[in-house]
């Protein structure tokens, strides 16, 4: 093979992959950020821990998510992706998101409880309020990563709640998935607290995967 062909190839992979120059008659990749596999993962397990740092205040969970979010989605598409505009991000949010943290952890606290004393035996029918206990968590915390999804400075914490039905209506299994990275994320800091960094990182990463999940099937499809 020729030093020629294999320098097309070798370009053509990197066009395809999105992380190299566009190559004629090649269509470049989406989210070069995420060519890197082993990279990805270190940048989730980086903002996992500044996520964490951010969301000890309980309350202050939404804005550590919506920041990491943010942080992620500019990784993957290969911007400016400085730790600075993550802590831009927080100091922008943090007060406006007392309006959703506040709430979420009184709501929260008062599923939690339901289901500790639900489990106990305490009352009659306790496995079905168990039950609506841990639907009423799951679904707040679906609401939460969509709603930290959609946030923007511009748009503000209540146009980001406002925004989470029709998220909801127009991606139902996309929903699931968030269920499913809430579930994970509960899981592995059950098992092990310190967990809780890379749970919080892949629960962020979800939300920006799932968007780009239905971009490629509406893609592929045409």
């Amino acid at each position: 093979m020729s030093e020629e062909r294999r320098a097309r190839r070798a370009a053509t992979r990197e066009a395809r992959s999105g992380a190299g120059p566009t190559v004629s008659g090649v269509e470049p990749g989406v989210n070069p950020g995420a060519t890197a596999k082993f990279g990805l993962f270190g940048e989730v397990l980086t903002i996992g821990l500044m996520m964490t740092v951010v969301a000890l205040g309980v309350v202050t969970l939404p804005i550590a998510l919506a920041a990491g979010i943010r942080h992620l989605r500019r990784f993957v598409a290969a911007e400016d992706s400085r730790a600075g505009l993550f802590w831009e991000d927080v100091r922008a949010g943090i007060l406006s998101s007392l309006v959703v943290g506040v709430p979420a952890a009184v709501i929260a606290a008062v599923l939690t409880i339901d289901v500790l004393v639900a489990g106990s035996g305490a009352l009659p029918g306790g496995q079905a309020i168990a039950v609506v206990g841990w639907a009423g968590l799951l679904v707040l915390s679906v609401a939460l990563l969509a709603a930290a999804g959609a946030w923007s400075p511009a748009l503000g914490w209540i146009g980001a709640v406002r925004a989470v039905p029709s998220v909801v209506r127009a991606d139902a299994a996309g929903a699931a998935y968030l269920a499913a990275a809430a579930v994970f994320t509960g899981v592995v800091t059950w098992a092990l607290a310190p967990l809780f960094i890379a749970g919080i990182g892949c629960a962020a990463l979800a939300v920006v995967a799932v968007p780009a999940r239905r971009r490629r099937g509406v893609h592929h499809a045409g």
